[in-house]
């Protein structure tokens, strides 16, 4: 039985200097536009739930009797601290690695955490 395929050579098999050197990526798949928007508004939207926030916006609703006027001013704050949020993330996303974010958001996290268990027992 005869192949009518060429011979191999070793050097065919073997990966090159500069192949080796190169990284193995694993393309990572594009979350759709409307699953970055449902996560982000579920977890914002649960985050906010009698927040400080919400209990300021209901008491000034209430004290001023104008509920539409307190909307839009609590809703231009909200958007206006979001926008400065999303600009700071953007660029310190060019700065940082992902992995590098995360751990100092983890570290800051249980800073304040640690920081409020303080006040609570010296208090």
């Amino acid at each position: 039985m005869k192949l009518d395929t060429p011979p191999v050579s070793v050097s065919d098999l073997s990966a090159t200097e500069t192949d080796l050197n190169q990284p193995i990526v694993k393309d990572k798949p594009q979350e759709s536009v409307f699953m970055v928007f449902g996560t982000t508004f579920i977890t914002i939207f649960l985050a906010e739930i009698g927040d400080k926030t919400q209990l300021s916006t209901l008491l000034m609703s209430a004290e001023s009797h104008a509920p539409w006027v307190v909307f839009a001013g609590s809703g231009a704050a909200l958007i206006t601290t979001s926008l400065l949020g999303v600009l700071l993330g953007g660029w310190i996303s060019t700065k940082l690695s992902p992995k590098t974010v995360e751990k100092s958001a983890g570290v800051m996290l249980l800073l304040i955490s640690l920081m409020l268990v303080w006040d609570v027992i010296q208090g």
